[in-house]
């Protein structure tokens, strides 16, 4: 905390102090401190002796390595060189100091002659202000010096990195935009658009002379055949290094630049390159440089340009416990060994295993084997050049200052079957490299500038096409970490979005690897628990839907668990994917030697295939008792129909064989029906009658013709009859007085009794029971958590989760009841429906005024249990207690020691 809140009157006068310094003798150590001293009196500020907290204001500060000339805490670091020549490698001392000075806000380096403020605020551009001492006698110039002292806020940049890399990629989507209307091949443009962005931050980083690029493009914008030859020339030196005009080009090399394959860009898109070249390049930000360029250059992605992006934190998630923290252990271990050695005076030793531990760390390889746009590529990357830093650090302590970074871009490996999304990621991994070298002080000496970057490569992950005519398995190269994002696409959704022939391959390739239901991320994580296990790989960080958890997904990860082990999950997280919220599952496995595991970053003893820390749901399974009960409901299209024709319908007759309409026309229910409010739809419901039969009744089967022909479906095989007529179903339920349907996805998880003669959709889930002491058990809290334990989750836990039959009831123990106690779950139910029923359908009492009819349509089941009012939490607990004591539990169990209980049964009688 600073005594002085407040700037004190100057002591010193602009005029003086400029007539004093001007003329001192450089390169005195003594002057600059006075020169210090002089700079408060000026700015009206308490001297390092004055201020009275050593800590906070002083001269010489300690850092690792060195000291810094002065620091005034959350404010700024201060370096004096002799003359300006030296001012650029003060600020890379500084650059190197940061970290261990709080990182100020502001970063300064002054000579006798100027003095250079440069902010360094998290996540804004940098800006520079330069002052020569003249400058000070300007009330303005000298405001800006007051405020490192006294307000660095005032110094902060108005604009985000975010905003400028948005604004970049929003002239790059201009730029394409008007490109495609002349037709040019989008990859081509794609790859000389990326030779553009890479000129544009090497020109505001000093790697090309300062000002060239956007002089080009403000001279030749009128003339692309001019600026076209001009680029040529120009990459033809940066690849090998040379003279453009009598600028000298250093030598770039790499991939980008071996191929100078120009596209002449029309004079508009010449304009907004110009408008490019004007913002500030040297702080882009490559965690989301390549993914916002992605979108400018994809035009399906065009729309998304504006959306978030998959932050730096968000992709820690998986860095941090995959990659970093193995290293960090290593690292702790290396501190401690040289820690002794030093202690005994073998400083040998100790230096050998400080060099053995970088080493260690220029050796590590991770892979991306989907790596979009190279954002998890770079994140990696930068974690592993901050953890040498930390050696770094550790060797300045100890007097080794010779010490540069030797991680380096190549240890980075990616799979991506995009070519424009593999070539942005080798110039994200570039420029990241390059950006984290200057904002480190390390300075970028390399020669070339670039080298290939052959480890990321445009390769499809999941089929090797080595043999088209049988694609198999591929082999992914070899490395210790496997990271990334594979995509995600739900079984269901492949006929829309894979070409059947991809489909086809991939079903032959993994043919009793990989279910054929699973979701198209586990043929990723299935891939990497084959390379850890043949140890070409030691550790995997993927990403999936939350719903891998599932049965229908898990079966790679209950391979996970036998080959290896799961340690560390998030079971359900928020994800932004192509610019849209997402909920997903992330999970961290090897071969089990990792002893500690979390879940949501909470230490658990284990977990499973299920991402369950205490119960293995996988374990469960089907019980004879439940088959047969419980069916999934008839595919009713096309043969819905509104309540208005199906009421002509019902008052038709004269059918040939002198039946009523009602015999083939019901009412049908939804999911939505159940739990809202009913549509009045009806269903054409042949049920197994031949087509004679139904011909016979003759609207309903006009009808029902027409409507198959409408829905493109050709008239022959049973097209008549549902597409899934269910006849299981309807063999169970007939001749019952009423029986149980509930939405196969919801919110809640709540039963409705449904009266024979109604059809039941696909959208719900029908129960062959007419007791309400079945209609207990299923609303009770104990099925419901096990419901929605292994049953597949929607988008969220709070969106509800999908009930399937075969999982969720065929798996479920029932409790076995004395007759009391199931009278006593009956009762319980009975009330509990009576009570739902009279509030959903309230009868209008004498002298009472009836509900509207918004009152009405918003009494629904979803919302009763939104709202839950207290006699319907009575009532459920009531019925919680009654079937809690028919399993002989106390009624407050928790939810895992429930399920736990629940699977020992079911373990327990599927054994029996």
């Amino acid at each position: 905390m600073t005594l002085f809140s407040q700037p004190q009157p100057p002591r010193l006068f602009p005029e003086p102090f400029i007539r004093k310094w001007m003329g001192v003798q450089f390169g005195e150590k003594q002057a600059a401190q006075e020169m210090f001293l002089d700079l408060c009196r000026l700015v009206g500020h308490p001297t390092p002796g004055e201020y009275g907290n050593p800590e906070a204001f002083t001269f010489e500060k300690w850092v690792p390595g060195g000291f810094a000339d002065a620091y005034l805490e959350e404010r700024f670091g201060w370096e004096f060189k002799g003359s300006d020549a030296d001012l650029d490698a003060a600020m890379q001392q500084l650059l190197r100091y940061q970290v261990h000075l709080k990182t100020p806000p502001l970063l300064i380096v002054s000579s006798f002659r100027s003095i250079r403020i440069q902010t360094n605020f998290p996540g804004m551009v940098t800006t520079r202000h330069d002052l020569a001492l003249p400058d000070l006698a300007q009330p303005e110039k000298l405001q800006l010096l007051r405020s490192a002292f006294f307000a660095p806020a005032d110094l902060r940049p108005d604009r985000s990195v975010e905003e400028v890399t948005r604004e970049t990629a929003d002239l790059f989507r201009d730029i394409v935009a008007d490109m495609e209307q002349r037709h040019e091949d989008p990859e081509r443009l794609a790859r000389y658009l990326n030779q553009l962005v890479f000129c544009l931050y090497a020109e505001d980083t000093g790697l090309l002379p300062d000002q060239l690029f956007t002089d080009l493009v403000s001279r030749e914008y009128r003339d692309p055949t001019a600026f076209n030859r001009a680029m040529g020339d120009l990459f033809a030196q940066m690849a090998q290094g040379g003279m453009f005009g009598a600028a000298e080009i250093p030598w770039f090399n790499g991939d980008l630049f071996n191929t100078a394959d120009t596209v002449e860009l029309s004079p508009t898109a010449l304009q907004r390159l110009g408008e490019a070249a004007r913002k500030n390049w040297s702080s882009i930000e490559p965690s989301i440089f390549g993914t916002l360029f992605e979108r400018a250059l994809d035009a399906s992605k065009r729309a998304q340009l504006g959306a978030h992006y998959t932050g730096a934190e968000d992709i820690m998630l998986v860095v941090e416990p995959v990659v970093l923290a193995p290293l960090r252990r290593e690292w702790e271990t290396a501190k401690q060994e040289m820690g002794e050695w030093l202690a005994e005076g073998a400083i040998d030793q100790a230096r050998q295993r400080l060099d053995a531990y970088r080493q260690r760390l220029a050796s590590v390889k991770v892979l991306d084997p989907a790596c979009g746009s190279g954002n998890f590529l770079y994140i990696a990357l930068r974690a592993l050049l901050d953890l040498e830093r930390q050696a770094i650090d550790f060797a300045a302590m100890q007097g080794w200052n010779d010490l540069t970074p030797q991680v380096k871009p190549n240890q980075m490996q990616g799979l991506e079957i995009n070519s424009y999304a593999a070539e942005l990621a080798r110039t994200a991994l570039w420029i990241g490299y390059i950006q984290w070298h200057q904002a480190n002080g390390f300075p970028y000496v390399q020669q070339p500038i670039l080298t290939p970057l052959d480890t990321v490569r445009q390769s499809d992950a999941i089929l090797d096409w080595t043999n088209p005519d049988k694609p198999r398995e591929p082999q992914w190269p070899a490395a210790e970490f496997i990271i990334g994002n594979p995509p995600f696409l739900g079984r269901r959704s492949w006929n829309k979005n894979l070409p059947p022939e991809y489909i086809k391959s991939i079903d032959s390739a993994y043919k009793g690897t990989v279910k054929k239901s699973s979701d198209l991320c586990c043929y990723w994580f299935e891939i990497a628990r084959q390379q850890i296990a043949e140890g070409k790989s030691r550790r995997a960080g993927l990403l999936a839907t939350q719903n891998i958890r599932s049965v229908y997904s898990r079966g790679v990860l209950q391979k996970i668990t036998e080959s290896g082990g799961i340690f560390m999950a998030y079971p359900d997280r928020d994800w932004l994917l192509d610019g849209a919220s997402v909920h997903v599952a992330i999970i961290g496995f090897d071969d089990g030697s990792q002893t500690g595991k979390t879940i949501d970053g909470e230490p658990v003893e284990q977990i499973f295939a299920n991402l369950e820390p205490a119960v293995d749901l996988v374990a469960a399974r089907k019980l004879p008792e439940n088959a047969g009960i419980a069916f999934r409901g008839a595919n009713t299209s096309p043969f819905d129909i509104a309540g208005d024709v199906a009421k002509g319908m019902l008052s038709s007759g004269g059918n040939p064989n002198g039946k009523p309409n009602s015999d083939v026309v019901m009412p049908v229910r939804n999911g939505a029906d159940l739990s809202q409010r009913s549509r009045g739809y009806y269903a054409i419901n042949f049920g197994s009658l031949s087509l004679n039969e139904a011909a016979l009744y003759q609207v309903p089967f006009e009808y029902a013709k027409q409507a198959v022909v409408m829905n493109g479906r050709p008239l022959e095989g049973n097209w008549w009859q549902f597409q899934q007529p269910a006849k299981n179903m309807v063999k169970a339920i007939a001749g019952r007085s009423r029986f149980i349907a509930h939405a196969v996805t919801s919110k809640h998880l709540t039963f409705a009794w449904v009266e024979p003669g109604t059809v039941c959709n696909n959208s719900t889930n029908v129960f062959a029971r007419e007791d309400d002491y079945f209609f207990g058990i299923l609303h009770s809290h104990i099925h419901e958590v096990w419901a929605r334990a292994v049953g597949p989750q929607l988008r969220e836990k709070e969106s509800g989760s999908r009930y399937t039959p075969t999982i969720c009831f065929e798996t479920f123990p029932f409790p076995e009841p004395t007759d009391n106690q199931r009278a006593a779950i009956g009762k319980a139910a009975a009330d509990l429906n009576e009570l739902r029923g009279k509030w959903l359908h309230p009868a209008v009492e004498e002298g009472q005024p009836a509900l509207s009819a918004a009152e009405r349509k918003g009494r629904t089941l979803t919302n009763l249990y939104n709202q839950r009012p207290t006699w319907l939490v009575n009532a459920h607990q009531a019925l919680d207690s009654a079937v809690a004591a028919a399993y002989g539990w106390p009624a407050d169990l928790a939810d895992q020691e429930i399920l736990a209980r629940l699977l020992a049964l079911n373990l327990e009688r599927a054994a029996g």
